[in-house]
């Protein structure tokens, strides 16, 4: 099998289409679709069905993307490797994953305080939610990956090693002039007859069990793709949300937070791969620790 079918595969999976995996790789939606057929005719199974709105992995299709995902991350790595050989720099960059929340401003900061005592370091950042992040870990395709245990929680895997930071205490955030903006804990009883927007499943089970536990029901009424839109529509007066405590430095300037009473929490962690750590993990970790700590 050809490494290029695996890679149009990958991206289909990803983006959930046909179309959009050919604007993205510079293919026709015909040759896309060529390409995944004669998958499934070398593997005598289906690898994707089809939806009202664009495909989807079958069972057998998500066990052949993960380890199609690793052995084109392996691939990727080889020949890298070569052309720093050949080039005569062969410094192995640090690609780290973290949540939207800790890439907004705690792990740029970690990774600025590990250059500064380093020197210079090829190195991205790409966020992603926890689950993804661990599958890239587990792929070779993240050096380290922030992360946070918010339902469902972190899978216990021997793969990788898991180093604690700290903990994140939840906040509210309201558009200026709310009648809660500027004032100290607030009840989230106080909160009940508002209307909330939530962007992912994790913080939304966060928000439901913390209302459950006061007596009352959040009315998460409206839905936003990231946290840019979810506090978008907190600055516009729509609704207003439960969001991150380490995110409230890098909020926009037309909205304001409020802690809650008896916050809820989740737990920040850094997770590597045990196989062949970048040598500069463990200093990013420590500047990581460092950063959670100040905050």
């Amino acid at each position: 099998m050809e490494l290029t079918a695996w890679r149009t595969f990958v991206v289909v999976c990803r983006l959930g289409s046909l179309s959009a995996a050919a604007a993205e790789l510079g293919y026709t939606q015909s040759a896309v679709s060529r390409q995944v057929a004669g998958l499934e005719r070398q593997l005598g199974v289906a690898l994707v069905e089809r939806q009202v709105r664009g495909v989807r992995p079958t069972a057998a299709g998500e066990v052949f993307r993960r380890h199609a995902l690793v052995a084109l991350n392996e691939a990727d790595r080889a020949v890298r490797a070569v052309r720093e050989v050949r080039d005569g720099a062969p410094s192995r960059p640090l690609t780290v994953g973290a949540t939207p929340s800790l890439a907004a401003g705690l792990v740029p900061a970690a990774i600025r305080r590990l250059l500064d005592v380093a020197g210079p370091l090829p190195w991205s950042l790409s966020p992603g939610l926890s689950a993804r992040l661990h599958d890239r870990v587990i792929a070779g395709d993240l050096d380290v990956a922030v992360v946070t245990d918010a339902p469902p929680g972190l899978p216990d895997d021997p793969r990788v090693e898991r180093r604690f930071l700290g903990m994140d205490e939840m906040v509210v955030v309201l558009p200026l002039g709310h009648p809660q903006a500027g004032h100290g804990p607030v009840d989230i009883r106080a909160l009940a007859d508002q209307t909330w927007v939530e962007d992912n499943d994790g913080s939304a089970a966060l928000l439901r069990q913390h209302a459950a536990r006061a007596g009352v029901t959040a009315r998460i009424d409206l839905a936003a793709a990231d946290l840019p839109g979810k506090t978008a529509l907190v600055a516009t007066g729509h609704a207003i949300a439960l969001v991150p405590g380490a995110l409230t430095g890098a909020l926009r300037a037309d909205v304001t937070t409020v802690p809650l009473v008896d916050p809820p929490t989740r737990g920040i962690h850094a997770i590597t791969p045990r196989r062949a750590p970048h040598p500069s993990a463990t200093a990013l970790l420590d500047q990581l620790a460092t950063a959670f700590a100040r905050r």
